[in-house]
């Protein structure tokens, strides 16, 4: 019998450092299995919404074969942060108690730079894809969210991506969305096997799969004080954008072409 999908959860231990870039103030921090990770708080900006992004968008790359760190489930306790001298990071921590999310720390990782690094085109090609369908808005030249680890590049943050969610009423339009964004994506110019691509990870991305990946959602990111809807119809609101996304690829793919084809 098939395994489902799971994802390991640790207890956060020790708050390290706050790592200011972004506006949702993770955090460096060490956990009781003696790793260090970078937590994402459920108390920050977008709240749950963000983790669920973090957590849909980083697992849809782990089942396509790209190099993501681990995502871990990561408990807060109520006491934790009571020692914390800096305001604004103690409320974040209170505001945090339970369920978060976090990825492994790469130690020693460097960010990713388009000018001194190349990358192949089937791997351009297969970031781009992924963040043509999950609509992932922050892999720019400003802010490529990829690092170098070990001479292999690693994709991290997609707590941006999935944007529908926060209007939420339109999100079968939003699922046919063409996402023109994409022209802004640092590895556009690479990307010259999207076709390709396409067929490859729809094979991939069963509707099982899929399913599976939107099952880890904890149960508590999903009650939301702005909708009537349980926490069981927002989970299926999710697959079926997903899905639909899906089944409608050359929308996504066909944007990407054109806008490539306008820069070279």
């Amino acid at each position: 019998m098939k395994t489902k999908l799971q994802l390991r959860t640790v207890n956060v231990t020790r708050y390290i450092t706050a790592l200011r870039e972004g506006g949702s103030l993770p955090a460096l921090a060490e956990a009781d299995d003696d790793f260090k990770y970078v937590l994402k708080f459920k108390g920050a900006g977008h709240g749950t919404k963000a983790l669920i992004a973090e957590l849909i968008g980083g697992e849809i790359a782990r089942a396509l074969n790209l190099q993501i760190p681990e995502l871990v489930f990561a408990n807060l306790d109520e006491a934790f942060g009571r020692t914390e001298a800096d305001e604004e990071i103690q409320d974040l921590l209170q505001g945090s108690q339970g369920l978060n999310l976090a990825l492994h720390f790469l130690s020693g990782a460097i960010n990713f730079d388009p000018v001194v690094t190349n990358v192949e085109a089937k791997l351009a090609s297969e970031i781009v894809w992924l963040d043509a369908f999950i609509t992932n808005v922050d892999r720019t030249f400003k802010n490529t969210n990829m690092l170098l680890w070990h001479k292999e590049l690693w994709l991290i943050d997609h707590g941006a991506c999935l944007y529908f969610h926060h209007s939420w009423t339109n999100w079968e339009t939003q699922a046919k969305s063409p996402f023109a964004l994409i022209k802004d994506h640092v590895l556009l110019p690479k990307a010259s096997l999207l076709a390709e691509t396409d067929l490859l990870f729809k094979k991939i991305l069963t509707v099982e799969l899929v399913t599976d990946i939107v099952a880890l959602i904890p149960l508590d990111w999903l009650n939301w004080a702005d909708t009537e809807q349980t926490a069981e119809e927002i989970r299926s609101i999710y697959l079926q954008f997903l899905i639909t996304r899906l089944n409608h690829s050359q929308l996504f793919i066909n944007e990407a072409q054109n806008a490539r084809e306008a820069l070279i």
